[in-house]
């Protein structure tokens, strides 16, 4: 087995993240890791104390930005520019270790990974966590994944790369979603591997409005449709219709079989917000590349 590193960097993106960021920050220095962990942070102009909260844990790099200016490909290629080390970890503010093997586990899957691109952790969702979006984690992470069927599946919440790598494949500045699907899937293109590092787990989970869910649906699909990935949306009522009720089948077995069809009324709402921010985002992801190319 590789030797661990005696040190690593870890990037962190935070915005008004309090809640969390303290539990997250505490568990990472709390890990079985051996290493020196060099903490960086880049913050989105928070005012709900986070600042306070993040000068605690001494980290080596602090940057705030200015309100409005985040951009995530640039946040993360300047987290990477900051790091001393040669292994970096990219973690979230809301995405806390849920044990002090998270970082071992995770470095000793890139480690033992040949052609690494990236090792991502598992997530499991929050205590509170709503059904609809219990279920999603459960499709991606669960014992019985679906995601191992996906043509591309990686997420930048736990996750961990090279210097050497990123200087082949930094980060598009360009997008405002989807930044980790398409570094995934240009890095996967480029022969590289991105693994999933089963045993290194985070807590982390969100509970979208329905607003929400159509905005980042919408915002992920124009950003991969930019990036030149064909439309998979094909017939659009098609799409919205038969799509919504295959999702609301799925959810139901998921619902009853965790006891909580209550919330499954919920779910179709969620469900219907995403298809159609879905293909809406493609068709607008295509518009603007198409009129991009004509520009230049």
């Amino acid at each position: 087995m590789n030797q661990l590193p005696d040190s690593i960097s870890l990037v962190m993106r935070s915005y008004n993240e309090a809640w969390a960021i303290g539990d997250t920050l505490k568990a990472v220095f709390d890990q079985d890791y051996p290493g020196k962990i060099e903490l960086i942070v880049i913050d989105s102009a928070s005012t709900d104390g986070s600042h306070e909260i993040i000068r605690q844990f001494d980290p080596y790099a602090f940057e705030i930005l200015e309100p409005g200016t985040y951009v995530p490909g640039v946040v993360l290629n300047r987290g990477m520019q900051l790091a001393t080390n040669e292994w970096v970890v990219y973690l979230n503010s809301d995405a806390t270790p849920a044990n002090r093997q998270w970082l071992s586990e995770l470095l000793k899957v890139a480690l033992a990974t040949p052609n690494l691109g990236s090792a991502f952790s598992r997530q499991i969702p929050r205590d509170d966590c709503q059904a609809v979006f219990a279920h999603d984690y459960d499709r991606c992470f669960g014992p019985n994944r679906e995601s191992v069927n996906w043509p591309n599946f990686f997420s930048m919440v736990s996750c961990i790369t090279s210097k050497t790598i990123w200087q082949q494949f930094p980060f598009r500045e360009d997008l405002q979603y989807a930044e980790d699907d398409e570094w995934s899937r240009r890095m996967k293109d480029g022969g590289r591997e991105i693994v999933l590092a089963e045993k290194s787990i985070a807590i982390h989970s969100h509970n979208y409005t329905l607003a929400q869910s159509y905005k980042r649906a919408r915002g992920d699909a124009v950003a991969v449709s930019k990036a030149g990935h064909a439309n998979p949306v094909g017939n659009k009522p098609k799409f919205l219709i038969m799509g919504t009720v295959k999702d609301a089948l799925a959810d139901f077995k998921f619902c009853q079989r965790e006891g909580r069809l209550s919330e499954w009324p919920h779910a179709i709402g969620v469900r219907w917000q995403q298809r159609r921010g879905r293909a809406d985002g493609y068709d607008a992801g295509a518009a603007e590349r198409i009129a991009n190319q004509q520009s230049s």
